[in-house]
């Protein structure tokens, strides 16, 4: 009997590992992937509008870059809260979390607060995007870059600084530059004419729309789209 016991334990054993060997021919191949932040519907993007705080600097040109996440923000249905340097809020579009920042420490030092939300948030460099003003695009037109110098604009220069790179995206929303000699700022602080005010309603629409194709399709995508298009609002205005 214990004989046989062990006859039927070795049988046992057998049968296992015959089991083994045919369910290993079974099990679907798991195919390698590679994943990237575009992909990751959980991935999250840095969001800055540049310009200054304070109500006497609403609707200046020079706040371009507000309006835009202002708008993003009033879409999404998204309140604003006061953090660390920065105005904070966020919005979801088809799995990403874009958390969008409005600096409080004014344009000349904007670095320190994309700095500070790009490590709080720990996001990539590669999913921050800067939506400034600039005098050397017109009214009605915008344009997104990837990489670049300041171009003379305090804001993007103190963010190079503090970053140490020129390699971020940048949307450059267009303010014209029609000043004399010596008056910049007194341009770029000023406020949108009624006319200049109908050609930006509909860029910054546009720019929201961008701003989503950055997060969702990546950069080239989202230039290759609205680039042109940005160009669009002036040339119907032309026609």
């Amino acid at each position: 009997m214990v004989r046989l016991f062990f006859v039927f334990l070795q049988f046992q054993s057998g049968m296992m590992k015959l089991k083994e060997w045919i369910l290993s021919f079974c099990k679907p191949e798991h195919k390698n992937s590679t994943t990237t932040e575009t992909d990751d519907p959980m991935a999250k993007y840095l969001i800055v509008g540049l310009g200054n705080v304070g109500s006497e600097y609403e609707g200046t040109r020079h706040n371009a870059g507000f309006m835009v996440v202002d708008a993003l923000a009033k879409e999404g249905e998204a309140c604003w809260s006061l953090e660390r340097h920065a105005y904070r809020t966020e919005v979801r579009y088809k799995g990403r979390t874009l958390v969008l920042i409005k600096p409080t420490t004014y344009m000349n030092l904007s670095g320190k607060a994309v700095k500070y939300w790009l490590q709080a948030e720990k996001i990539e460099l590669q999913n921050l995007l800067v939506v400034v003003d600039d005098i050397a695009l017109e009214v009605g037109t915008m344009r997104m870059k990837k990489q670049g110098s300041g171009g003379g604009h305090n804001g993007l220069g103190d963010i190079e600084a503090m970053l140490g790179t020129q390699n971020y995206c940048r949307l450059r929303v267009g303010v014209g530059s029609h000043f004399s000699r010596g008056h910049q700022i007194d341009y770029v602080l000023g406020q949108f004419t009624a006319e200049e005010t109908s050609l930006l309603e509909p860029v910054i629409n546009d720019a929201c729309e961008m701003v989503r194709c950055f997060a969702t399709q990546g950069p080239d995508r989202a230039m290759n789209m609205f680039n042109k298009k940005g160009n669009a609002h002036k040339e119907e205005t032309k026609e």
